[in-house]
């Protein structure tokens, strides 16, 4: 794509990104053809193709209206168009970019900063939103069904035993914001199958939000904040020889694997967040590793039969992090039977602080991935992502799981490595 980037904008190495971005666009348009937002609403601004446009206008010096950043705003950041893009433009990358250049060139209404800011203030922080949890779930009876099923129920805590023998191998676990204190099983279970198979978990303490709701909300610095702050909580153990740093939350594991090249410039952090992002995987990727090479599980180990369970892959697993089927391959590994799902490529509305902020076309999307992970009236839905999660069982007529739990429940036998 032919672009005249302003001088001013190619001085910033976000201009210079964006401008390299541009470039690899050729416009074609296949990328509207899986892009769920332009699917529902027909307009090309609504589609990656006039998103694109709207940015290289931005750089150009072009005037920026509420227009422009409402048609960014709709955009889910679901990164469907990049697996669809021949000519491989990092869109996401560009978004995220776009976002914050128009934010700073048009301003919100009081209310939308004001919600905007209460998102970054309470999401990333745990014990904030355990109070808001908390008082929401006391509130729940007396609230409209609309605001009930966004509300998510107490889950019970299963147990671990309170000596779990020391294991030779060990990896780091990001304990998470939103999981920790909505869905902590998630975590439990990631320990307990890991334990077995002879990893030890370790925690690092001073670890916290991932960076990615400030990321996508054209709070940059506020996000690097973050990243470095988890940098230094898990060096220590880097140093120390841990094999790898497990992503429970699809989500966070895509912004993790980009620390690198988020903090490339920054001359104290650019070595330390490469070598981080190199050492993140899903529990997916550890365990069909496990699998695979190590040959540690077989269907004998698992006590359930067959069940027909219907798996919903977020975005950020297959269009972020580029994990197509690797969830659904340890599954049926497993001896689960995946039901088919269409358009499983498509977005289910949740996209982080989507469904708050953009909240009709978030439930339409979600009505039509419920239409499809149901149609085949599944035992269960399970997912990889706390924010799909919680999602779907707003409105789902099935319970809702994220897969390491279902893994965990089932299994049985001792594998090939010591369990003790």
């Amino acid at each position: 794509m032919l672009i005249h980037t302003t001088e001013n904008y190619l001085k910033s190495t976000q201009g210079q990104e964006a401008d390299a971005i541009l470039r690899s666009c050729v416009h074609c348009g296949f990328c509207n053809a899986t892009c769920p937002t332009y699917q529902l609403l027909g307009d090309e601004l609504d589609g990656p193709r006039g998103r694109i446009y709207l940015i290289k206008q931005v750089l150009e010096g072009h005037d920026v209206s509420s227009k422009t950043q409402t048609h960014l705003d709709r955009c889910l950041s679901c990164r469907s168009c990049e697996t669809t893009c021949p000519s491989g433009v990092q869109y996401g990358r560009l978004v995220d970019i776009g976002r914050e250049l128009v934010d700073d060139k048009v301003s919100r209404s009081l209310v939308e900063q004001i919600k905007r800011l209460a998102l970054r203030k309470l999401i990333p922080y745990p014990k904030r939103f355990a109070v808001l949890l908390k008082v929401s779930q006391l509130l729940k009876p007396f609230l409209p069904v609309s605001l009930k099923q966004q509300i998510p129920g107490i889950q019970k805590t299963n147990s671990l035993p309170q000596k779990m023998q020391a294991k030779p191998r060990q990896m780091l676990v990001l304990q998470g914001c939103v999981q920790l204190v909505a869905t902590p099983n998630t975590n439990h279970s990631t320990t307990s199958i890991l334990h077995k198979l002879g990893i030890h978990l370790i925690s690092a303490s001073e670890a916290g939000c991932c960076g990615a709701v400030s990321q996508h909300l054209s709070a940059q610095q506020e996000a690097l904040t973050f990243m470095r702050r988890n940098i230094d909580a898990w060096w220590p153990y880097v140093e120390q020889g841990i094999e790898a740093i497990v992503i429970t939350a699809s989500g966070c594991g895509a912004v993790i694997k980009e620390y690198g090249h988020l903090l490339r410039h920054d001359i104290h952090y650019a070595d330390k967040a490469n070598r981080i992002s190199q050492l993140t995987k899903d529990i997916g990727e550890i365990l069909a590793d496990e699998i695979v090479t190590n040959k540690s599980l077989t269907d004998e180990h698992f006590k359930l039969p067959a069940r027909n369970i219907a798996f919903h892959s977020p975005c950020t697993l297959q269009h972020g992090q580029k994990l197509v089927g690797v969830v659904e391959s340890v599954l049926k590994h497993c001896g689960f039977e995946l039901s088919h799902v269409t358009d499983a490529h498509l977005c289910c509305g949740s996209a982080g602080t989507y469904s708050i902020l953009q909240a009709d076309l978030s439930r339409q999307l979600l009505h039509n991935k419920l239409n499809a992970l149901q149609k085949h009236q599944p035992e269960l839905i399970v997912t990889a992502n706390i924010g799909c999660q919680l999602h779907l069982q707003s409105q789902a007529d099935v319970k809702v799981k994220h897969w390491i739990e279902l893994v965990d429940e089932s299994f049985v036998c001792k594998a090939a490595t010591d369990f003790s």
